[in-house]
Order: structure tokens, then C-alpha cells, then sequence
């Protein structure tokens, strides 16, 4: 499933309110990117995907490629099943949108500012301080070092 969007990313233009386009990051392989300017606080794409159970998401967290959003202890969503694009988004220590979780079922990726054209858009992954370090390559000025939360992140 995930091998398919390390090949061809792909975006659903329904799923966003602005003009986007998938092109080669800086940070990690692909990224998405604003091709008109996007002001703050507007909802900017829709995170879909399959709905999976925690049984479901620990399995398929065995690969080397997910594209899981973890709505609560329970469930998911993962993108690289009829995902709309947003998963293709790379992480960054200054993100310029937010996750926001209406009803527990839906992810819109909303602006943090205004996000000007050719901009790569980026979301703060927030792992679990008790996972294994991730390493980022946001190149942020306050870059962490990893993709972790909490205490134990340091910068490196």
C-alpha cells in the first residue's frame, strides 16, 4: 500500500479549497505544496484514508513506509489507503498548519499563517516521546533533532 506513494504521490484536488501540487522536497523525497497564497487560520486539506482499529495500525506500523494519523487509542486513519494527498505532507519543528479533529472522525490540516505560493506545507508529526527517535530534516532554526514530543527531545 505504502509502497505506491513512495513511487507516484498522488493528490485528490477535492480534498483541498486551494490549488496544490505534489513536488520533490527539501526535507524528505516528496512534499506538498501551496500554488496560490493561503491566509491563516483556513482549512487548508482534508487528512483521508481507511479507518483502522489499534489491532490494525500496530500491524501495518511494521513496514518501513506508513502513512497512519492517529485519532485517539483506538483508531486511525491511515492516508495510503484512498488518502486524499495531506500524508504526503513532511514534518517540520515550524510547522505552517495544525491538525484539527472534528468529531473524532475527521483531519483537516488548517494554517498556522498565511502560507505564501511555493510554499512546501508542514505539520508538526508530534511522535510519542516513547517511541524511537525519528530524525528530522525540517532545517528549521529551532529544529529538535528528532520527530518526538514531550521532554526527552533534545536538539542535536
Amino acid at each position: 500500500m505504502a509502497d505506491e506513494l513512495i513511487h507516484k504521490p498522488k493528490l485528490d484536488p477535492a480534498a483541498s479549497r486551494f490549488a496544490l501540487k505534489i513536488r520533490r522536497s527539501k526535507i524528505h523525497r516528496y512534499g506538498v505544496f501551496a500554488m496560490e497564497d493561503i491566509p491563516r487560520r483556513a482549512r487548508v486539506i482534508e487528512y483521508t484514508g481507511e479507518r483502522i482499529s489499534r489491532r490494525e495500525i500496530s500491524r501495518r506500523l511494521e513496514g518501513e513506509f506508513t502513512y497512519i494519523f492517529l485519532l485517539d487509542s483506538y483508531w486511525g486513519i491511515d492516508g495510503a489507503v484512498q488518502g486524499s494527498g495531506a500524508e504526503i505532507i513532511n514534518h517540520s519543528c515550524e510547522p505552517n498548519l495544525e491538525a484539527d479533529i472534528v468529531k473524532g472522525r475527521r483531519i483537516y490540516y488548517v494554517s498556522l499563517r498565511e502560507i505564501k505560493a511555493g510554499e512546501e506545507l508542514t505539520v508538526d508529526y508530534s511522535f510519542d516521546s516513547k517511541q524511537d527517535p525519528h530524525p528530522c530534516h525540517c532545517r528549521a532554526k529551532t529544529c529538535r533533532g528528532d520527530m518526538r514530543t514531550g521532554a526527552e527531545r533534545k536538539r542535536k
